[in-house]
């Protein structure tokens, strides 16, 4: 099989001269390597067009649509982002009624905004033990479905940040009961259904929307995805609109290369590649359950992706964060987030033997030294389990959030910028947010409470990154609905 970037390198070895754009003309420009420029093309003869696919470019979709069992893919390059905005705009009509978890990506609330969506939250339940999400569950998309029967649409996102499965194909029978389109936001499951070790991907358990992050667990570039569609409740049509609305009109054929060689490592290469994997993860978390003081998630009911490492220090005076920073300074290895409490390291297939070793020594030596950091005992703390804020902010409850104004009018209301300890009672007027993983603390329109403030104040002191707050004089500040503005 022919793959894009060999169809382009032939291209370029040819004399045909560029009289169009890109303004490179194919020539190396500058210090990005002559390979790259020499790939990067716009919709030429020969090379099909993605809003309007009909030769080479369809023909990667269909063979991306076989691989992952749905009836319909897209390449995305506009990353996960845009699958999201235009499953959503493409199952709900305008000014309808989304059911989706809270603890979302903002690029959900996004698409709830420009479609003027209302919206409905689900609350997960937490892991106590490592202050993460649960999965949302198949009962509880059930009971807000009874409660609110003008529900159009409903997203949930399995695997979870973290890496939490759900029970997709139940929820999938509980939406379609009532002819209601599912979306699954699986951004991090791209790798998911290739090997028994590994949970079904989604597309071939009754979803109408599943969008893929090629990039984040497989081995496209950055910001390259795919969104599948399947069964009777998907409006293809309105995909494709909505896919030219939220895509560039200009799409990278590099990146579009990027996702075909993805998936053809997957075709060729994939039961070995995850054969391997499997091998090397379990090794790893075989040394590591002899740790006394680190505790990595290892479940084994199916419910925990491999390759998403969870390490909780809930016991021990060391931090997340600490142990984010000596496993960077000491031992050169770059972690995807901290918490308070824990950290996350994530696995793929393209993870050398090295990367597994390397981490399995560090973690090892430094559980032998966390005596040199205090036991719960000398912590002050008696037995009692530390506090997380990350897990405080991710458990949100409904009692948290409550929305006076809805997000697609409150977003374009006047705002001030207002000192934190001053926002009590008044309305958010954009989004904070706990980043990563991008879910918001404060969504604009909703009632700031004395329970957020002290989380946001929490996040901000325990050296979470949030976005929207604003250090100025005075401390910090973020951006409410000013008291007139709902008058205008």
């Amino acid at each position: 099989m022919d793959y894009l970037y060999d169809k382009l390198k032939q291209y370029n070895d040819t004399d045909i001269y560029p009289y169009h754009m890109p303004g490179h003309k194919r020539n190396e420009a500058g210090r990005l390597p002559g390979e790259w420029i020499s790939c990067d093309i716009t919709e030429i003869t020969g090379f099909d067009n993605l809003h309007y696919a009909e030769g080479i470019l369809k023909d990667l979709q269909d063979e991306a649509a076989a691989l992952y069992g749905a009836e319909e893919s897209f390449y995305l390059v506009n990353g996960s982002t845009a699958g999201i905005l235009s499953a959503v705009s493409a199952a709900l009509p305008e000014k309808g009624h989304l059911l989706m978890p809270r603890n979302c990506h903002k690029s959900v609330y996004h698409a709830a905004y420009l479609r003027h969506l209302s919206i409905s939250y689900l609350y997960p339940d937490m892991m106590e033990e490592y202050a993460i999400c649960e999965a949302v569950t198949p009962g509880q998309v059930e009971l807000a479905l009874e409660e609110e029967p003008d529900i159009r649409g409903v997203l949930v996102v399995s695997p979870t940040y973290e890496g939490r499965i759900a029970d997709v194909a139940g929820i999938a029978r509980v939406t379609h009961q009532r002819g209601i389109p599912l979306i699954v936001d699986e951004a991090h499951g791209a790798h998911l259904g290739f090997h028994g070790g590994f949970a079904q991907n989604s597309c071939r358990l009754g979803a109408d929307y599943v969008i893929h992050s090629v990039h984040k667990t497989l081995s496209a570039m950055t910001q390259t995805a795919l969104l599948h569609v399947s069964g009777k409740l998907a409006d293809r049509e309105r995909v494709k609109r909505f896919l030219r609305i939220y895509q560039s009109s200009s799409p990278s054929y590099v990146l579009m290369a990027s996702i075909d060689n993805a998936l053809g490592i997957l075709r060729e290469q994939g039961s070995e590649l995850f054969e391997i994997f499997l091998n090397r993860w379990n090794a790893m978390l075989q040394e590591l359950a002899e740790c006394k003081h680190l505790q990595i998630l290892a479940d084994q009911t199916g419910h925990q992706d491999p390759g998403k490492m969870i390490i909780s220090i809930k016991k021990n005076k060391l931090s997340g964060l600490q142990l984010y920073d000596m496993l960077l300074q000491e031992y050169h290895l770059q972690l995807e987030m901290a918490s308070d409490t824990c950290v996350l390291a994530m696995f793929t297939i393209s993870d050398r033997e090295e990367g597994f070793l390397r981490m399995t020594q560090a973690l090892k030596e430094i559980d032998l030294r966390c005596g040199e950091y205090g036991r719960m005992e000398d912590s002050g703390k008696g037995n009692d389990p530390v506090v997380s804020i990350w897990g405080e902010v991710m458990s949100l409850r409904r009692a948290d959030t409550p929305e006076a104004i809805p997000l697609s009018q409150a977003w374009d209301l006047e705002v001030e910028m207002l000192l934190l300890k001053l926002c009590t009672g008044r309305y958010a007027g954009d989004f904070i947010s706990l980043y990563p993983p991008g879910v918001p603390l404060l969504v604009p329109g909703e009632v700031i409470t004395g329970r957020k403030l002290k989380l946001i104040m929490g996040s901000l002191k325990n050296r979470l990154s949030v976005t929207g707050v604003i250090h100025g004089e005075g401390g910090y500040r973020i951006p409410v609905i000013k008291m007139d503005s709902r008058s205008k």
